[in-house]
């Protein structure tokens, strides 16, 4: 398994190389190193207020009884997104760690883990919707080539399983919960006396369908915060691309990423979305990967303290729990 994930990681990191090569490096470096010191602490400082929309996102789901504080869930989904960025993970290795930050901040397992499950369903209902946005600009604002349409029906035919697929997880949660308890032993496997009561968790998340509805609300927001966010960069490297045509390179980027999502990082994944959707817009390839770049060196920066602080507790909670020697 680490071998396969190590071949697939160095295929993508070799094609990632290829476009900055192919689209010429003196260009795309010089329009990363653009964006300057101070812009670049201004897109770090940006993701971690994103952190706090994505956590409030998780914690609304809770009902106010299991309820841990607010910053519990913005650490947790801090600690998820880290992980899933740095660490040679896929995207499934992010939301296990995510919630076993939650599990180690207090969070009751069952709670932890259904509630896990809820917010990467109603996240992941949210983006199909924000892709469907970006479809639409798309197809209004890219110009009428046999390219953009073959992209446009590529991306359609990916939404229109996306929803299916969404629409099945969202009916096992409800109705399956012999699969949803297999799920959670697999993705969970050092909880299993808590993934039997899993079920009775989600049954208690998806009562409220307030409380549902609102994370669904808030994680849309999440991805508009996030394209803007995006075009700031783009700003910041002098690329005159408009909030609108952003939104939809961001959100067809998120579903090409998601589609590959067991790829570790999805990289070259990334950096072959930039590089072919920029242009649709007329920003150039040059600015989509440099952007990309700027991404990558952003989740560095501020991933791998989150991580360290983490394992930091981790290791804080082992010495805790073992017993003293007699000296």
């Amino acid at each position: 398994m680490r071998l396969r994930i190590v071949i697939i990681a160095a295929l993508g990191l070799a094609l990632g190389l290829y476009l900055v090569m192919y689209v010429g490096l003196g260009a795309v470096f010089a329009a990363a190193i653009a964006v300057g010191w101070s812009g670049f602490a201004i897109l770090c400082l940006y993701a971690l207020g994103l952190f706090v929309v994505l956590g409030a996102a998780w914690h609304v789901l809770l009902p106010d009884s299991s309820r841990g504080g607010l910053w519990v869930f913005v650490r947790a989904r801090m600690v998820r997104d880290s992980a899933a960025e740095v660490l040679p993970f896929s995207q499934l290795g992010g939301i296990v760690l995510g919630a076993r930050a939650a599990i180690l901040q207090g969070v009751a397992s069952p709670v932890a883990l259904a509630s896990t499950i809820v917010d990467v369903t109603t996240e992941m209902l949210a983006q199909i919707a924000y892709i469907a946005l970006g479809v639409l600009i798309l197809s209004a604002r890219a110009p009428r080539t046999s390219f953009q349409l073959s992209l446009m029906t590529v991306f359609v035919i990916g939404l229109v399983l996306a929803a299916v697929a969404g629409g099945l997880f969202l009916a096992l949660q409800r109705y399956g919960h012999w699969v949803t308890r297999k799920l959670a032993a697999r993705l969970f496997p050092g909880a299993v006396a808590a993934t039997a009561t899993v079920a009775a968790g989600l049954d208690a998340i998806y009562r409220s369908r307030v409380r549902v509805g609102l994370s669904l609300a808030i994680h849309f927001a999440g991805w508009m915060t996030s394209a803007i966010g995006t075009w700031i960069a783009f700003r910041l490297i002098g690329a005159r691309a408009d909030l609108a045509a952003v939104m939809a390179i961001e959100s067809l980027v998120y579903a090409a990423r998601s589609a590959a999502f067991l790829i570790p990082n999805a990289l070259g994944v990334q950096e072959a979305a930039y590089a072919v959707l920029a242009p649709l817009f007329g920003v150039g390839a040059e600015f989509g990967l440099a952007v990309s770049l700027l991404k990558r060196a952003r989740d560095i920066a501020v991933g791998v303290p989150i991580l360290l602080i983490w394992q930091a507790m981790e290791g804080q909670r082992a010495l805790a729990g073992r017993p003293s020697g007699n000296h």
